[in-house]
């Protein structure tokens, strides 16, 4: 019989067990909700790797007594998610209801996510997705729609520590691990419960009278870098990685592209963020860098890592060494600054349509040529803007 991990015996059965995440388990917030009102709800569940999406999800299913049914986007497809449907409708006429639990919905693409819709509207199956990715990128509008998106934080330190400490007055074994091991386990998990508990159960598994911060390092063999896609260390690295290309520092560029690979980093967040750049940083001075950063993107999205390293890489370093202009940011600026002080600006006769009679007889399209390089003689800006420059 195949022995069952220590993350999975430890998983928590109810809402009061669960150990962080209090901003959505709190009296009177969503999760406690469901289950007291027993009505399961559409949930997408945003957070990173062994913050507790699986965990809630199950537990909500038991909550409202519904029979919950798991898939993996990784593994399944749509003739897997009409079987779940199929099964779903034999519940429905049983009047049970069917939780379908999908982890890393991210990777279904577009038609695979549209299969599920029909079935979230009529109440058929309710929906529960978890992914590490941002859902406004990754799951399509309208099932964005008719969920509530829940951000799950990474778990802190004495979070893990705690977790951890369930674990041995569990497993009866308090008194075999030192304090200082359990702060190295609870350092190295990058707040992920699952890797504290898997690394935990390898350092118990070497048949040591005491497990030491040594015997953990041993156990555990590489330390996971101390970030997560939501955390403090997230937003420092991507920063250092922008603010390396605006300065031309192609070394420091391709350092920080690294670390963030190493680290696990999402390559598509990578890729839009090097998209952005080139309009914003690179612009006028070099009009082919959208270019190859979109097609670094587009690589990145057909080709997936580590093949894709090369074109983020490549992309990066272009980027860093290109020449920088901020003429389209500024521009872009003072134009949406201009409009929202003049909203309502008239558009000027000469440049409206012309379709009617009267509308030319009203001046409409007056002296307009369609000819390339035309300019009218009273300009293009509505007279409120007359002689405002946007673009030097």
């Amino acid at each position: 019989m195949e022995r069952v991990p220590l993350a999975e015996r430890m998983r928590p059965k109810t809402l009061d067990e669960v150990i962080g995440q209090t901003h959505l388990l709190g009296d009177g917030e969503i999760l406690r909700q469901i289950i007291k009102n027993k009505e399961p709800v559409s949930l997408i569940l945003w957070g990173p790797p062994g913050s507790g999406k699986t965990t809630l999800a199950r537990i909500l299913a038991q909550g409202v007594d519904a029979e919950f049914i798991e898939m993996s986007a990784v593994t399944s497809g749509k003739k897997d998610v009409e079987k779940v449907v199929e099964h779903a409708r034999q519940n429905w006429n049983l009047q049970l209801r069917t939780i379908l639990f999908v982890d890393e919905i991210h990777r279904f693409n577009k038609a695979q996510q549209d299969a599920f819709l029909p079935h979230v509207e009529s109440g058929l199956i309710t929906l529960i997705g978890a992914t590490t990715e941002n859902p406004s990128f990754e799951v399509i509008n309208p099932l964005l729609s008719r969920s509530r998106v829940l951000v799950l934080e990474p778990l802190a330190k004495d979070e893990i520590i705690n977790i951890i400490k369930h674990a041995l007055k569990e497993l009866k074994q308090t008194k075999n691990v030192t304090p200082a091991a359990i702060d190295y386990l609870a350092e190295l998990s990058g707040g992920d419960a699952r890797v504290a508990l898997g690394n935990l159960e390898l350092a118990l598994g070497m048949n040591e009278s005491k497990v030491t911060p040594d015997l953990v390092k041993v156990a555990a063999q590489k330390r996971v870098p101390g970030y997560d896609k939501k955390g403090e260390m997230h937003y420092n690295v991507i920063s250092a990685f922008i603010k390396s290309m605006r300065g031309s520092d192609a070394d420091a560029t391709i350092y920080y592209l690294s670390r963030m690979l190493d680290a696990g980093e999402d390559p598509k967040f990578i890729a839009r963020r090097m998209v952005i750049f080139a309009s914003e940083d690179i612009g006028l001075a070099g009009n082919g860098a959208l270019a190859l950063a979109v097609a670094a993107f587009e690589a990145v999205e057909r080709i997936g890592l580590p093949e894709a390293s090369y074109a983020l890489f490549h992309a990066a370093i272009a980027l860093a060494k290109s020449k920088k202009s901020r003429q389209v940011a500024d521009a872009m600026a003072a134009a949406k600054r201009a409009s929202k002080e003049f909203p309502d600006s008239p558009v000027p006769l000469h440049l409206r349509n012309a379709p009617t009679k009267l509308m030319k007889d009203l001046g409409y399209n007056e002296d307009y040529k369609w000819e390339t390089g035309f300019e009218h003689k009273k300009g293009f800006l509505p007279d409120d803007l007359k002689g405002r420059k946007f673009v030097d």
